[in-house]
Parts: C-alpha cells; structure tokens; sequence
C-alpha cells in the first residue's frame, strides 16, 4: 500500500500529550518495520476524541477507538495483514460492490426474498450506487465525535472500555487499510478494497469510521437517507459491503434493513463472520 510518511515513530517526541499507551507493530506474518498505530492501555475518556483529533491531525495521524470485544482482542491479536494490503484509491467503489453482489446477493438474497412457494425469486442485477441525499446533515467531524463521546460515556455498554488509537492516515476511511485490518477477512483479503467503498460513504453520506474490532466496524453518519427509496438503494450497498450484517441477522430481509438500520441511521455496524 502507497503510504505517506509516518509520525509514529517519533510520536514520544511530538509534543502530543499522550495517556499511557502501546506502539502496535505485530503482524499476521510477524513485526511490521514499523509501527501501525499507537493505542491507549485504558478506556477513553469522551473528550479524548476531540482533543486527539485536533492534535494527531497536524501529524497526520487520526483518531480511532478499538475494542477488544467480550474475549479481550486487542490490536495485537488481530491478525493485521499490511504486507497484503493495497492502496484504496486504486479501486472503484461500484467496481468493487458489483462484484460482491453477483457473488453472494442471488445465492443469499434470492432465496430468502422468495415467497415461501418454494420458488426462487433472483435477487437481480446489481442496482449501482445509491444517490447522494439532498439534504445537507450535521458536520461530519462533530457527528463522529458524538458518536464517540456517547460511547464512551457508558462503560457499561457493550462497547465499555474503548480505547482512542492514532493511525497515520489522511482521511478516515483509509484507517483500516493503513493498518492492514483483517476483521473482513472472510469476506475480503484485501481491506483496501472496502476502504474504497468507505471513501465513496465519507464523499456521499460524511461517513466517519469510529469504532474497529477484531471484526466490526462502527461508523458515524452526517447525512443518512431520508427516504424509503434512499434507504433500500442503500440497503444493497451494506448487503455487498458486508452480507453477516443480513444473512445473520433475522429476519434476513433487505428491505427490513433498510428500514430499521439505513433509513435516518447516524450510525452503521458491520460485522463480519
């Protein structure tokens, strides 16, 4: 992956005023030559977003919080596969999500879309990208703070225990790239390849990564759909970008999804078997 510069190696001696904290080398295949990200050793704070995010910026770093889940992963267990990982921008987001539709929507989609006849109903082509909504939303960097404030305000929720990670990275939907993040891996061996998608929701719906796992991702949303129709367009792109999210999760329907999870949804959750 084509890379910029990058600050962690020198971050003791940034200026950045830091909790106590790890430099994340260990990689699938062994250390990496350099560190992939820096995470706190305990739970965020919910000022510490904003205050990092100003701060990392001028380094080119970006805030992130990881969760180690219910058996404790944390960073150094995630099987971070950089050396296999390309560039975002080399990738079309519609390309990408294509192709994961014709390979899993007819097979998954179709059949539990049927109407219980004992026929097949095909899930069809794949519709193309979702329209941008009109409406303008709430700045995207403030809904991400948010997002992450509530979260680690309650250190009682599934997500208690967060802690704020810097990544070098530019923009935030290439964090999980730059880490070479293997949460989809079952999926997708190449995160670049979502990433690509994660630019195209930054650019259409102000997306913002904010929470990675060993394998979910949360995602803050400035401008969601405001319309059934907006929502189902949607719907099919979070079908291709992550099928678990509806082949898991009952009642296995797309447009309950879409109703339920996409329609005026500041917040997206992925996660992948």
């Amino acid at each position: 992956m084509a890379t910029l510069p990058n600050p962690l190696p020198s971050l003791a001696s940034s200026g950045l005023d830091l909790p106590p904290g790890s430099l994340v080398d260990a990689t699938l295949d062994g250390p990496w030559h350099e560190p992939l990200l820096w995470y706190a050793d305990g739970p965020a704070a919910p000022r510490d977003w904003t205050a990092l995010r100003t701060a990392g910026r001028r380094l080119g770093l970006l805030p992130v919080l990881v969760n180690g889940g219910s058996r404790g992963q944390w960073p150094e267990e995630w099987d971070l596969c950089p050396d296999s990982t390309t560039y975002p921008g080399d990738h079309d987001a519609d390309e990408v999500l294509a192709g994961y539709w014709t390979e899993y929507a007819d097979d998954e989609l179709g059949e539990a879309d049927g109407d219980g006849d004992g026929t097949e109903r095909s899930a069809g082509s794949w519709p193309g990208l979702a329209p941008t909504p009109e409406e303008a939303g709430e700045d995207p960097d403030e809904a991400a703070a948010g997002l992450a404030g509530v979260i680690t305000a309650d250190p009682d929720s599934w997500l208690g225990g967060a802690r704020m990670a810097l990544v070098p990275a530019r923009r935030s939907a290439d964090i999980p790239a730059a880490i070479g993040w293997s949460g989809p891996v079952n999926h997708e061996n190449d995160v670049a390849r979502l990433c690509a998608v994660l630019r195209s929701w930054e650019d259409r719906y102000d997306a913002r990564v904010v929470v990675l796992g060993f394998d979910t991702m949360i995602v803050s949303v400035g401008r969601p759909p405001t319309t059934p129709e907006e929502a189902r367009a949607l719907a099919a792109e979070h079908y291709a970008f992550c099928p678990d999210n509806i082949d898991q999760s009952p009642p296995y329907d797309l447009d309950v999804y879409a109703e339920k999870h996409v329609l005026d949804q500041e917040v997206w959750s992925f996660w992948w078997d």
